[in-house]
């Protein structure tokens, strides 16, 4: 489902960087020593400590320990602070990665153990749980910056994997239960998350639920199960014919919706750039950019709903004033695939509209260069609103 942190503490193989602290007795040989030292030459008080690593140390020192606030600066740009007895780290850590994500744990004698929640660069919860000798253990939740999370008792590995762990949809309530591999479903069916007075979520299935797998589309193959629709999305959207002239089909809202909500999903065959721009425009009318090299595409003839509505957010019609905007997800069925997400409050029954983003000037240089139909209007939207001085 994407890419996830290790399960692990230590950040950075062969090295000493890591949440899990750094001791005296690792192996690592003192270069540079500034700071006042004791009638035996040891560290005491304030000092700093350059590493043949290139790692650094600064804290208070007790006769050669460390004793009181430290910090340790990690060659890799990561960090780890705390308060040090007898020369462990003990009580609360903060681990600061190299992209900025951190996390707050709880250590004894230099190792996690006990409580520890990590948020991501932008501040975003991604882990909450517990950790027991430096790996994760017990019951966790893993959140991604979509919306969506995963709950379950992790193994030995500190890996999601078991047979009662949960997907659970942006909604918090929406699930899917069954067996996962770290983090991958392998078999689901739907159940709702029901709070439980003693706090622990507790899945309540859904009779006759339909099998839900791990299904990533690949160059030729968008799915193996072309007509299961989405639970989610089947709550919150349908298809109807547009209210855009010329457009076709549209895609509507079931229920009001609040601004920031995810209404759909995106999913298509992955093929890359280079196949989109060599082929004839006509066959790019449902396609929308993943990344630097993935195109999501739903070909003919999974444009009908007869023949597939597994995910329908390729049915979002463009609009210069949109109501929704493409946005990543990571699917729990299809993996990292585009949704449809509200960029404001919507009713029920009101067309989704995204912008497309096609290129306004030089071919390529901005966006995708756009059809002809985007450029005609295009120019009725900009002379439908020009300004007096612009007539």
């Amino acid at each position: 489902m994407g890419a996830r942190r290790s399960s692990h503490c230590c950040g950075v193989e062969g090295s000493l960087a890591g949440p899990c602290g750094m001791d005296s007795e690792d192996e690592n040989v003192e270069e540079v020593v500034e700071g006042p030292l004791d009638e035996d030459d040891q560290l005491h008080g304030f000092c700093t400590v350059t590493y043949s690593t290139s790692d650094r140390f600064e804290g208070h020192f007790i006769h050669g320990e460390k004793n009181g606030k430290g910090k340790f600066f990690f060659f890799d740009g990561s960090a780890l602070e705390g308060f040090y007895v007898d020369d462990s780290l003990q009580g609360q850590g903060l681990y600061t990665y190299e992209d900025g994500a951190v996390l707050h744990g709880t250590y004894v004698d230099g190792e996690l153990n006990g409580p520890a929640q990590e948020c991501d660069a932008e501040g975003r919860l991604a882990f909450k749980g517990q950790y027991k000798e430096n790996n994760r253990c017990g019951e966790c939740w893993i959140y991604y910056p979509d919306g969506g999370c995963v709950f379950g008792e992790v193994n030995e590995d500190g890996e999601m994997t078991g047979e009662s762990v949960a997907y659970i949809y942006p909604d918090g309530h929406t699930a899917l239960y069954g067996s996962f591999v770290d983090c991958d479903i392998i078999k689901a069916r739907l159940a709702t998350l029901i709070a439980s007075e003693s706090g622990r979520p507790r899945f309540e299935i859904t009779p006759n639920s339909p099998l839900y797998t791990y299904d990533k589309s690949t160059s030729t193959c968008i799915t193996a199960h072309s007509l299961l629709p989405d639970p989610y999305e089947n709550q919150r959207v349908f298809v109807a014919d547009s209210l855009i002239k010329g457009a076709g089909e549209g895609l509507f809202a079931k229920t009001d919706t609040d601004t920031d909500t995810v209404m759909a999903f995106y999913n298509g065959v992955r093929i890359t750039h280079s196949e989109v721009n060599s082929r004839d425009w006509v066959l790019n009318g449902n396609t929308i950019s993943l990344d630097n090299d993935t195109v999501i595409d739903v070909p003919q003839p999974f444009v009908s709903t007869e023949t597939y509505c597994a995910s329908l957010g390729h049915k979002a019609n463009h609009s210069f004033i949109p109501n929704c905007k493409y946005d990543t997800f990571v699917h729990p069925r299809f993996g990292p695939i585009k949704c449809v997400r509200t960029l404001r409050a919507v009713q029920k029954d009101e067309e989704l509209t995204v912008s497309y983003g096609y290129d306004h000037e030089t071919p390529g240089k901005a966006g995708p260069e756009a059809p002809n139909w985007y450029k005609k209007e295009l120019r009725e939207f900009q002379q439908e609103h020009a300004g007096p001085g612009n007539l």
